[in-house]
Parts: structure tokens; C-alpha cells; sequence
């Protein structure tokens, strides 16, 4: 076991940190979790059960990503900084302000804490693929069209994949701002499509939106060609402590297990959900081009032409060997992932 530590967690109440919680509370750390409304019992319960189970402790402070200042409290004490808390919406209004702001500025927030919090020895940084990639059509033009630690994001924008942009700035922050000091360590965390059961099964994030669509029949006449890395959110929250915890962490890690598709999901769920609209086939191109804007508005027709067809291909070697990271099964994940949709009224039991 880990030599206990007091640790904080911003946004520990996410759909990964509440994974993550799980793992410091079952070793017995002492988890600061930094969140925005510490009043807001309902929201907080969940990781409350966690803690009455384990042997470690929780203890909750108020913060806001764009607050100066408001981690303070918080870090005081904590060797072990884990900087969860990013927005993950597609459905945006205003990209600079929904987006960007609460990813860049919240870094680098933290991290100024950090810079006076003279306890902290390492921060662990939850980015994700998308600060590697802007579009699948980017992999044709790198090595073995296969993604590495290496690659960066040189293609998003405020205009195209905000999203995309807003990771690819914060960690270019956070990197930038480790050089200037000596005595914290950086790891990041670099996740792509993040399933599997939540702690909270109520949760909001683009994944559960993703997995209620393949149930609901929003894609019962099928689904677009595209194909994506996934990973369960249990296996990155191993990751984000591996990273914390092990001496020798590095650097990036690409923290993505399977090359699929959303028609390979589709195709793994009906397995056992196969009374469920669950999409059965791939449509054309020129369907997508000329309906996708129409029904879903972030499905730009730059993002359709970049990225549909185009295979992804990630390599998650160093994770693997580093971390001791084994990932679990899609199907797993998958199945997992449904059935709590199902079982807590997201989807209607069939």
C-alpha cells in the first residue's frame, strides 16, 4: 500500500474523480475535495456512502475554477494535487466563456496555488486526447498514422472542435508554468472516450448523453462512420492514481484501450441489449453531410469531412508498461455502462 497522504481533488464529484475518490478513500488518504457548493448534500452523498465504506477520510472545500485564490484552503497540506475539473459539453453557446475559460484559467489557477502551496511535490493533470488530436483525418499525416505522447493538437480552434482547443491550451499552460519552478512534478493524464459505471449514476457528461442516445432510438436508422478510442473511466482513475502515487511517472500518458467505432459499440451492446433501437448500421456519407448539421448543430460539416472515415489509431504502450495499467474489456464497459443507464430510469427497461 501507498505511504498515506493528504491529497486534494478539484471536481470530485466528476464522473472520473469520483472513481478516483474511491481508489484514495480505499487505500486511506485523506482526500481534500474541492468542490462548489460543499452545502449541496444530494450532490455529495454518493462520495459520502464511499467514505463510510473505507478507510480513509473525505472532507470538502468550497472552489471555483475561475476564483483566484479559492483552492488554498484546500491544497493546505496536500503532497498530491489531482486537477480533475474541466467542462466536458458539447452544447455550447458561447465556446470562449463555456469552454475555454473555466480550462485555461482554471489551470492555471490551481496551479498558482500550487506555486505557494510549498506542501505540494506533484499535480496530476486529467487533459485528454483531444489536447493530442483535433480530427481523425490529422493521424493520416503522423508516423504510422498512430498517435503518441508526442503528437500535440494543432488543428482546433475556437471556431472548429472548442472543445478540442480548450484541452490543448491548458495543458500547453500547465506545462509552461512546471518549467518555471523546481520543486512540484507534472504527470498528465490523457484519456479519449471515457465509459463505464459512474459513481453517481445521474451524471451529465457528454458519455452518458452518447450511451442514452444508442437506447433511446435517436439512432435506430444508424450511425456515422466514426471511429474513436474509449476507455473505462475505472481504468483511468487507476491511471490518475498510478500517476500520483508511483515514483517514476512521467510526463503524458495516452490513457485509451480500444480503436472503435460507434457502430462496433452498437454492435457489442446488442449482444445483450438486443431489445433496445440500438443503431444496426452505418450511414452514407452524403446523409451525414447534408442531415448531421441539421440534427445535432457541433456536428459541423468541417467535422463531418474530417473526421468520418478516417480511422483512429492510438498507442497505449507507455501507460501500460509505466503504470501497470490493463485495461478492461469494451464490451465490459459497455454492458456495465447501459445496464446502470437503464437501472436508474435513464433508459426505460425493455
Amino acid at each position: 500500500m501507498s505511504e498515506l497522504k493528504k491529497v486534494m481533488v478539484t471536481g470530485a464529484t466528476g464522473y472520473v474523480a469520483g472513481h478516483l475518490v474511491k481508489k484514495l478513500l480505499v487505500e486511506g488518504h485523506t482526500v481534500h475535495a474541492a468542490v462548489r457548493d460543499p452545502s449541496n448534500t444530494e450532490k455529495l452523498k454518493y462520495l459520502n456512502e464511499l467514505a463510510a465504506k473505507s478507510n480513509g477520510e473525505i472532507k470538502y472545500f468550497k472552489s471555483d475554477l475561475l476564483e483566484v485564490g479559492s483552492y488554498a484552503q484546500a491544497m493546505e497540506d496536500c503532497e498530491i494535487v489531482f486537477h480533475t475539473a474541466s467542462p466536458f459539453t458539447l452544447d455550447i453557446k458561447d465556446p470562449q466563456k463555456d469552454l475555454v475559460d473555466p480550462a485555461l484559467k482554471g489551470t492555471q489557477n490551481v496551479l498558482e496555488t500550487v506555486n505557494k502551496t510549498k506542501s505540494v511535490k506533484r499535480v496530476v493533470l486529467t487533459s485528454s486526447c483531444a489536447a493530442i488530436y483535433g480530427d481523425n483525418k490529422d493521424l493520416q499525416a503522423i508516423p504510422n498514422k498512430t498517435l503518441t505522447e508526442e503528437n500535440w493538437n494543432e488543428t482546433s480552434s475556437l471556431q472548429h472542435q472548442p472543445y478540442s482547443y480548450s484541452k490543448t491550451v491548458a495543458e500547453k499552460k500547465a506545462w509552461e508554468m512546471v518549467k518555471l519552478q523546481d520543486r512540484w512534478k507534472l504527470v498528465v493524464i490523457n484519456p479519449s472516450l471515457v465509459l463505464g459505471p459512474a459513481i453517481n449514476p445521474n451524471g451529465t457528461s457528454e458519455s452518458f448523453k452518447l450511451l442514452k442516445q444508442f437506447g433511446d432510438g435517436t439512432m435506430k436508422m444508424g450511425t456515422v462512420d466514426y471511429s474513436i478510442g474509449a476507455v473505462d473511466v475505472r481504468d483511468v482513475a487507476l491511471a490518475h492514481y498510478q500517476a500520483g502515487f508511483k515514483e517514476d511517472a512521467n510526463g503524458r500518458y495516452i490513457t485509451s484501450a480500444h480503436d472503435t467505432s460507434l457502430i462496433e459499440m452498437a454492435e457489442l451492446l446488442r449482444e445483450k441489449f438486443a431489445r433496445y433501437p440500438l443503431p444496426k448500421k452505418t450511414l452514407p456519407f452524403w446523409m451525414a453531410w447534408l442531415f448531421g448539421p441539421i440534427s445535432n448543430k457541433a456536428m459541423t460539416r468541417k467535422i463531418i469531412s474530417n473526421n468520418l472515415g478516417f480511422p483512429f489509431k492510438a498507442d497505449h504502450s507507455k501507460i501500460q508498461k509505466e503504470l501497470n495499467v490493463e485495461f478492461r474489456p469494451l464490451s465490459q464497459s459497455l454492458e456495465e455502462f447501459f445496464e446502470q443507464l437503464i437501472e436508474s430510469g435513464s433508459l426505460k427497461r425493455l
